[in-house]
């Protein structure tokens, strides 16, 4: 969402900016404290940090027939997540809203770990499922994982729209305690 900005291919004009490389949860975290004044932030978290950030009409991530993905050990349909332990990348991530609209909320259990250890969590069977986002939707086959739940896929055939993931958020520096 920043690559023309980090990569120098888009002049800034007057504004500096440093790019921090941080993973949404986090950056989602941080909005709630009002910690940065531009940040990437999921479209499930916006609702939490409205009053103080808007959304940019430029830099945006959208799932059309691509995002996040359940994947297990085994082949299973999406029934077989109920009542299951789930590794997901964050609470306030799209992708676990997602997986909540589609399985309804408390059908499941969750575990929190880094969208980057999820799949080795899988694999070593430490959850019975994770919902991967990022590069682990195009990585998991190496770790012999099977997709049991391509959210992506389900919200366009609910929706006929592509899958809101990302924005861009932007929002003067706050302090909450006044």
């Amino acid at each position: 969402m920043f690559y023309g900005l980090a990569s120098g291919a888009v002049h800034a004009g007057p504004y500096e900016f440093e790019h921090v490389l941080q993973d949404i949860q986090t950056l989602n975290e941080r909005a709630t404290r009002g910690e940065l004044e531009v940040t990437a932030i999921s479209i499930h978290a916006y609702p939490y940090v409205k009053d103080f950030y808007a959304l940019t009409n430029c830099g945006s991530s959208m799932g059309d027939g691509y995002g996040p993905l359940v994947v297990a050990r085994e082949p299973h349909d999406g029934n077989w997540l109920r009542g299951k332990t789930i590794a997901v990348p964050g609470e306030m991530t799209t992708a676990f809203l997602g997986l909540n609209l589609l399985m309804g909320k408390g059908q499941f259990r969750h575990r929190v770990v880094m969208f980057d250890r999820i799949l080795d969590e899988v694999a070593a069977g430490q959850a019975d499922a994770g919902l991967i986002i990022h590069e682990g939707q195009l990585t998991y086959h190496k770790h012999k994982l099977s997709v049991v739940v391509d959210l992506a896929r389900w919200w366009q055939g609910q929706t006929g729209l592509p899958m809101p993931l990302a924005a861009t958020a932007s929002g003067a520096i706050w302090d909450r305690s006044t």
